[in-house]
């Protein structure tokens, strides 16, 4: 799953952020492992009990992924990115909507990615550039 994206490594994150991010990077790229049922229940599980992130808390999470990870930085790698993301503002007690979808305007492109209060959490694109297919989110009892 992919968009076009230039690579860029955030810089100023905390270190005990970074470690935090590195702790969640091994179960992030383990779960992409999985398949799409199987991580939509348990993004359901992980995601029990928090609270609905804010922008900040979100992008804040993706941007220490990014920068511990030179492959959740890369534009190929959107999946860890977001699930790591999503695990790192759950050990904050906060969860972001993880969501994977499509894109809109031809040519097809899987992708997946957080969102915080209605919006993408800088992807760089409209809010409506891809279409949901998979969304776990605090108050959702299934995904779409």
């Amino acid at each position: 799953m992919t968009t076009p994206s230039a690579l860029e490594r955030p810089t100023g994150v905390p270190f005990a952020r970074r470690m935090a991010a590195r702790l969640v990077l091994s179960p992030a790229l383990a779960l992409s492992l999985l398949p799409p049922r199987r991580l939509r229940a348990v993004l359901h599980f992980a995601c029990r009990g928090a609270t609905p992130a804010t922008a900040a808390q979100a992008k804040n999470a993706r941007d220490a992924m990014c920068a511990v990870s030179l492959r959740c930085a890369g534009p190929k790698d959107c999946l860890p990115r977001s699930l790591g993301a999503a695990l790192l503002c759950r050990l904050g007690g906060s969860w972001p909507t993880w969501c994977t979808g499509v894109r809109v305007v031809p040519p097809f492109t899987a992708h997946a990615w957080i969102e915080a209060d209605g919006r993408p959490v800088d992807e760089g694109v409209p809010d409506d550039y891809f279409t949901r297919l998979i969304t776990v989110a605090v108050a959702s009892r299934s995904g779409r």
